[in-house]
């Protein structure tokens, strides 16, 4: 685990609205979840959001009787099919609700389409590694407001049903764009005029200092454990920390990403 206090090595606090945010247009080629999930989406938030993207190409909607019900009018026909053998059809574990959808993957996004597109708001994934945690940072993402979300082409995962399953949806409004070197993306962001902070527990200042006010902001996060690597965390223009009680180290890499979008945008979405 990440640690989050001064004088212990490391970044932000690792491993792992409901707004209507535009469907996404631009996603990174999707590979297998494993075993017989090669290409499917599951889960009532995921497939619906999916279902609703007119970027999605469709191939195949499987649901359960009373799925479908829920449903109600899609895009495509479902197949109506028993959960048992929907079972048989997902990874080992996979919480469908009664419904899958085999769908094209969306088309990929660039940095640069991200920075000409206006995205104000970015976050920066140093290797994090964990399916559910990527899931979880594209949910809080989408409800906070960071419409970007950069990873590194290498050691970070596909986004598969699992990604997509935890995210509810926010795959499908969250751009992605996976570069090759994470230190010279941040380069890239701070020559278009963003302000860069990393997470990490040597940080100097407090977070909630480090990105108030800030117009154009990328946040970026290391790795489950081990945290920013020196050269991401040194392409950063400052690292910051989220205060947590000395009694413990550390925190997830999704609950420090929540907290952290959450810093950076309450003066963007003042309570009604």
């Amino acid at each position: 685990m990440a640690r989050n206090h001064p004088k212990r090595r490391n970044t932000q606090a690792p491993a792992g609205g409901d707004g209507s945010p535009r469907p996404r247009q631009d996603r990174p080629r999707e590979r297998s979840g494993g075993g017989d999930g090669e290409g499917w989406l599951w889960g009532t938030h995921a497939v619906t959001a999916a279902l609703a993207n007119p970027s999605r190409t469709l191939h195949k909607l499987l649901a359960t009787e009373n799925a479908a019900a829920r449903l109600g009018a899609a895009r495509i026909t479902p197949e109506i099919i028993l959960g048992k053998d929907l079972d048989n059809r997902l990874p080992a574990g996979a919480v469908h609700q009664g419904l899958a959808l085999k769908a094209a993957p969306l088309n990929p996004a660039s940095l640069e389409d991200l920075i000409d597109r206006g995205i104000s708001h970015i976050c920066v994934l140093d290797q994090v590694s964990d399916p559910h945690n990527l899931g979880a940072i594209y949910r809080s993402a989408a409800a906070f407001g960071f419409e970007g979300l950069v990873l590194q082409t290498r050691h970070a995962p596909p986004v598969t049903g699992v990604v997509a399953k935890s995210a509810a949806g926010a795959v499908e409004t969250v751009s992605e764009a996976r570069v090759v070197n994470i230190a010279r993306a941040l380069e890239q962001l701070a020559e278009a005029g963003y302000h860069t902070v990393g997470l990490a527990g040597e940080g100097r200042r407090n977070l909630a200092d480090a990105v108030a006010g800030t117009a154009k902001l990328a946040i970026v996060m290391g790795a489950e454990g081990s945290g920013l690597r020196p050269a991401v965390a040194k392409a950063c223009a400052e690292l910051a920390r989220i205060p947590i009680a000395p009694e413990m180290e550390s925190l997830n890499v999704s609950n420090a990403a929540a907290i952290a979008f959450y810093e950076a945008s309450r003066d963007r979405f003042p309570a009604a």
